[in-house]
């Protein structure tokens, strides 16, 4: 992951599927590799009746979804006084995947809480 400048965006340049690079995972358990590419997000509020952003992975060919809690958007932006942009929702959904893959817990969908989002924002280095 690419950490970002104090009080920079990521801009949402480019296709929505280009915003996070295809890339690889290895299971730390097994070894196993996942190949995962980034497809699309949108809000779940109306599709799944659920608080999060929603982005759609494709993992070995396999839908994937990672939801993202709506609170960590509110706190986020609370705590900068900016919005995350969908190109830096896409990267801390990557985040979460990855780490989920690393522990092969592979499963059609993930709920990333808030506290997940805030730890993965720092980690990444969106300010």
């Amino acid at each position: 992951m690419t950490a970002v400048v104090a009080n920079a965006t990521i801009p949402n340049d480019g296709p929505m599927s280009n915003f996070v690079a295809p890339f690889d995972v290895a299971s730390r358990l097994t070894g196993q590799a996942y190949r995962v590419r980034f497809s699309h997000l949108w809000n779940a509020i109306a599709t799944r009746h659920s608080d999060t952003v929603d982005t759609k992975f494709f993992v070995d060919g396999r839908s994937a979804i990672v939801g993202l809690a709506h609170t960590g958007f509110v706190q986020f932006r609370a705590r900068t006084g900016r919005d995350l942009t969908d190109r830096e929702a896409s990267l801390v959904a990557a985040a979460y995947l990855r780490e989920r893959l690393e522990q092969e817990d592979e499963r059609p969908l993930y709920d990333a809480s808030e506290a997940d989002l805030l730890r993965l924002i720092e980690k990444i280095g969106i300010r």
